[in-house]
Parts: C-alpha cells; sequence; structure tokens
C-alpha cells in the first residue's frame, strides 16, 4: 500500500487486525470505526478544498426522510478530491477493504459515484434511519459496503449529527453504536438488508457549521444467497416515535413547496 498519497497505509497495515477484529465481531451486521484513514497533512488539504454549498453544484432535493443534505460527485480534473474518490476507488485500498472483509466475490468499486461523492448538511439536516438501496442502477451489481469519512473539526457532541447503527432485527430494537462524525474518522460497514442506519437527529449546529463527510460505497457482482433480496430503493424506518412523524411532515412541506418553485 505504499503508493497511496491521501490514505494512510501505514496506520491501516499496523492497524489492521485491530480494524478487522473489531468489524468481525460486530453484530447484527458488521461495521468499525477509526480514526486517521487520511494522512494527517492530507487531510487538511483535504477540509481545505471542501468547498461551500454557495460553490460550485450540489444536489440539495429535500425528502420525506431528508432534510437539508447536499451532495456534489463532479470535480475539477487533477484535484485534490478527484485524486481523494480515486485512491478511494484504487486497486489498491479494495485489496485491503477485501482482506477485511473476506467476501467471496470481488469488491469493485464506483467510479460514478452513485448516491456517494461528498456529503454537507446544514442545521436543521436528518437522514431518518434506513437501509440502503441493494442493486447498482447501471451495472446492477450488489451493493455491500460503505466506506464513510468525516471531515468536521471541533465538533461538539450537541451538534447531533451522530451515525447511528441500529439492530431491528427479530422485533428488536437496539442501538448498536451512535458514532461522532468528527474530524478524519472512518466507519467501514456492510450493507444488507439488516443494516439499519443514519443521523435521526437534526442537526443543531450554529452558523457556519456544516457536517461534511466523504463516501464512497462498494459492490460484487453477486452475493450470498441468503442475503439476495428484489431490487429496491432506500427503505426508511422511524426510531423516534412521535418526534420522527413531525419531523417527516416538516420535510414533506419542504419538498413540496421546493417542487412547486421548480415548476
Amino acid at each position: 500500500m505504499k503508493d497511496l498519497e491521501y490514505i494512510n497505509a501505514s496506520l491501516l497495515e499496523s492497524e489492521f487486525s485491530r480494524i478487522k477484529g473489531n468489524f468481525n465481531t460486530a453484530k447484527p451486521f458488521r461495521f468499525v470505526s477509526f480514526d486517521g484513514i487520511f494522512n494527517p497533512e492530507m487531510a487538511e488539504k483535504i477540509h481545505a478544498e471542501y468547498p461551500k454549498i454557495e460553490e460550485g453544484k450540489w444536489d440539495g432535493t429535500t425528502y420525506v426522510n431528508q432534510k437539508n443534505k447536499f451532495q456534489k460527485t463532479r470535480f475539477e480534473s487533477g484535484s485534490i478530491l478527484q485524486n481523494v474518490f480515486a485512491e478511494l476507488n484504487s486497486p489498491i485500498f479494495l485489496a485491503w477493504l477485501q482482506r477485511l472483509t473476506e467476501f467471496d466475490q470481488e469488491i469493485l468499486g464506483d467510479a460514478e459515484l452513485f448516491g456517494g461523492g461528498l456529503h454537507q448538511s446544514i442545521n436543521g439536516a436528518f437522514l431518518n434511519v434506513h437501509v440502503d438501496y441493494n442493486i447498482h442502477p447501471t451495472s446492477n451489481y450488489h451493493r455491500r459496503l460503505n466506506v464513510i469519512v468525516y471531515m468536521n473539526k471541533d465538533w461538539k457532541d450537541d451538534y447531533e449529527g451522530h451515525l447511528e447503527l441500529w439492530d431491528l432485527t427479530d422485533g428488536n430494537k437496539n442501538q448498536k453504536a451512535r458514532i461522532a462524525p468528527e474530524f478524519n474518522r472512518c466507519v467501514i460497514f456492510e450493507t444488507n438488508e439488516i443494516s439499519f442506519h443514519g443521523h435521526p437527529k437534526p442537526l443543531n449546529t450554529p452558523h457556519g457549521v456544516n457536517r461534511k463527510s466523504i463516501a464512497t460505497y462498494y459492490y460484487t457482482k453477486t452475493r450470498p444467497e441468503t442475503e439476495i433480496a428484489d431490487s429496491h430503493n432506500t427503505i426508511y424506518v422511524n426510531t423516534e416515535g412521535v418526534t420522527g412523524k413531525v419531523k417527516q411532515l416538516s420535510a414533506g412541506v419542504k419538498a413540496f413547496l421546493e417542487r412547486i418553485n421548480k415548476g
């Protein structure tokens, strides 16, 4: 892994046993969180290059289960951000993910960054708990793994925006992890029909403080028969009762107004 410029190859190798051990022992789906995936000086450069929402083209469409979230998947040729995503989809990093997961199918990246790329959320943003779409719309490959890197300096707990991982199997309703989106923190988790996750608590950030993340998703051409399901879009659940219903209503109104104004 010596040929990587942005990804901290020495950390991924020195910490591999610990990362893999934590990944494999997580239930009911495998996941792991660790800090420092990017080389420290490169993490600073990535952070400096992160565009403001006012700059460039971001997709900020509101939906009932998602509000105040912006996404960007296209970057200037040769730019730092384009190079970061190239490394995250490189054969070297894919081989490391293969060792981590031990999937019996070859892990494939996605140069299209469908659903991924740069994400940025502003005050009031939320993303309800969900399982992801399971089939890539272009390649028809099976989505198997998410890698998310948070790029938020001096994040305070009362800002909310924590990634929540949930066990909703067999009638359970247990939060398995609540991960703060701190600077240069990486979360890797399997995507399947039970990998429920999200950040349902609305952001409570001061003006000018946004929740930033880098997301790449990985695929295999097929998957174990026990995990195969009919093709579906994102499936959301309400883990917050009445509060969740109020949020959905508010987001639904905003989404309706957005579409009216575009019409």
